[in-house]
């Protein structure tokens, strides 16, 4: 067996999904401070987060990509 391949899958897996949680937690918690109404926030704000779902979207799609092999012929 390749192990070096194996812990270079293993560490690209773990990469990716460490990138996936971080954006979706980015984009929940700055959608919770565009949310309060009690403090004024920057109108930047809201479309940081929707830019963070995005993205988080775009990488799991590009991993679906990746998987299945309908997409690659």
């Amino acid at each position: 067996m390749k192990w070096l391949e194996l812990v270079l899958v293993a560490g690209a897996t773990f990469v990716a999904a460490v990138t996936v949680v971080v954006l979706y937690a980015l984009g929940v918690r700055l959608t919770a401070i565009a949310g309060d109404v009690r403090t004024r926030q920057p109108r930047w704000v809201r479309p940081l987060s929707y830019a963070c779902f995005a993205l988080c979207g775009l990488a799991v799609l590009f991993g679906l990509y990746l998987i299945i092999p309908y997409f690659h012929k």
